[in-house]
């Protein structure tokens, strides 16, 4: 009787259930379809009257300062010279400048001249993917937000090639899947790690893990549980790539362990601008008694700014310097909005509390003629994100001639601050006290030894350079244009 049961109930449910994914099927077919239908509506025809090849960057934040950028504007100028039928195409949410002056931003952050016209979609609902907006689950809540905000980019541009340049993967199975797109990533940082669930599981306290959490064994659990479903469905729709690039050594081993397509990931090291820092002339400092230290990185959470700070005031308490030695702490970053900018404000009440505000500057959002003074002055570099994905400011302050000192993690660790052809390029630490002793140290060296590092440097930074990039970007986007 109760098998009778069983059967009448069962099968039903395995009819219903077949119905509906077939009328799933049949409505993202529909959909699909009517997407096709849209296709370039924005994009108008050629000189020649061809229709071009549109591809489309994904990049809510095009207008901001940072490494991330660089790279979009170096992978359209690659793109702009190598092919000729091919209309470059960026979504963005930076509603509040217009397409002429993102470029002309471009140009005089990153010295970088496009040879053509790039078409400029504006989205409205970049708040989406706004991290402000979700106090909890915020994973999950920005990539969610991302979806509907590739939605909108979808709508109002339907492109022959996608690329996903800012890290948003879950719009890859949407354009794919429902644009007919091929499409592609460039990965500058996992949105999940291994190491983010081992903090989690072993209960440790960071930016991304509250005190209230990790004191608590049932919250750990559950933050565990959600990390690993989180973790599943960002390999799932990472996985849908048909061409995958990631920034270093370090991002590739998570992402291969992540989204399981070793066949078509590679490592594309970003462009780092090095030729125009290679040219600050190299010699001997001229000051035994006033000395620099630079930081050039984003006001984000992650980039650490505190450690810098506290380190500095610490090696300022070191009396072994010497009292005639005169230092400055210089940061250099981008606002991208108003939690920067308040985030900013924080950091400077720090210097108050710790007494350092006279010995410490602000550059905030700064033209790159006044970046590349600021490193050709300065005597050490100093980058203290834990976990870097890699750090093309670490890069460039190697370039520009000063003593590097980052972070012992990620890629400076794995593939910048290594030794080349068997000498010292540069340093790491790993804490306030580390990063106060390491930088005394460096302080402490002959002109003549710092300017040995420094040249040993320079050498290694080549394969970072805007060549570089564009041979193994073309090489690596290949498949999608066939």
């Amino acid at each position: 009787a109760c098998f009778r049961l069983l059967c009448s109930l069962l099968i039903p449910a395995l009819f219903l259930s077949g119905v509906l994914c077939v009328c799933l099927v049949i409505l993202l077919w529909g959909i699909r379809l009517w997407i096709q239908q849209r296709k370039k509506k924005l994009i108008s025809a050629g000189k020649d009257g061809k229709q071009p090849l549109v591809v489309a960057f994904f990049h809510p934040y095009c207008n901001a300062g940072g490494g991330g950028e660089r790279v979009l504007w170096c992978a359209i100028r690659t793109l702009q010279k190598k092919y000729r039928n091919v209309m470059c195409v960026v979504y963005t949410g930076d509603r509040d400048a217009t397409g002429e002056e993102i470029v002309e931003g471009a140009y005089r952050r990153f010295n970088i001249k496009l040879t053509h016209p790039v078409k400029f979609v504006f989205l409205e609902k970049r708040y989406l993917v706004e991290a402000s907006l979700y106090p909890h689950f915020t994973l999950l809540g920005q990539s969610l937000g991302s979806v509907f905000l590739g939605w909108e980019a979808l709508l109002k541009c339907v492109p022959d090639i996608y690329i996903d340049s800012m890290g948003y993967a879950f719009t890859l199975p949407l354009f794919k899947y429902l644009g007919g797109c091929r499409v592609g990533c460039y990965v500058h940082y996992p949105t999940i790690s291994t190491e983010m669930l081992s903090v989690v599981r072993n209960q440790d306290t960071r930016f991304n893990n509250a005190a209230f959490i990790t004191s608590n064994p049932l919250f750990s659990k559950f933050k565990l549980v959600y990390y690993y479903f989180f973790a599943f469905m960002y390999g799932l729709v990472g996985s849908c790539s048909d061409v995958i690039m990631v920034n270093s050594s370090w991002t590739l081993n998570h992402i291969l362990s992540l989204w399981r397509a070793a066949a078509c990931t590679s490592v594309v090291y970003p462009p780092c601008d090095v030729q125009t820092f290679l040219d600050i002339p190299l010699e001997l400092e001229k000051s035994n008694t006033e000395y620099s230290i630079v930081s050039v990185s984003q006001f984000r959470p992650e980039k650490d700014h505190p450690l810098q700070i506290r380190a500095f005031a610490k090696l300022l308490k070191e009396k072994r310097l010497g009292q005639q030695l005169r230092l400055k702490l210089i940061l250099i970053g981008g606002c991208r909005n108003q939690q920067d900018e308040e985030r900013v404000k924080n950091l400077k009440h720090l210097c108050e509390e710790l007494g350092v505000s006279n010995a410490v500057m602000f550059r905030i959002n700064i033209p790159f003629e006044e970046l590349k003074r600021h490193l050709a002055e300065a005597t050490i570099g100093l980058h203290t994100m834990w976990n870097e994905h890699f750090g093309i400011g670490v890069v460039e302050c190697m370039a520009a001639g000063t003593v590097i000192l980052a972070h012992n993690s990620g890629g400076p660790k794995l593939d910048i601050v290594v030794p080349y052809e068997g000498h010292i390029t540069g340093f790491l630490a790993e804490n306030v006290d580390s990063y106060a002793e390491m930088m005394a140290y460096i302080l402490s060296l002959s002109p003549e030894k710092r300017l040995e590092i420094r040249e040993n440097a320079r050498r290694s930074v080549h394969r970072f350079s805007d060549q570089h990039f564009e041979e193994t970007f073309l090489l690596s986007v290949e498949p999608l244009f066939k």
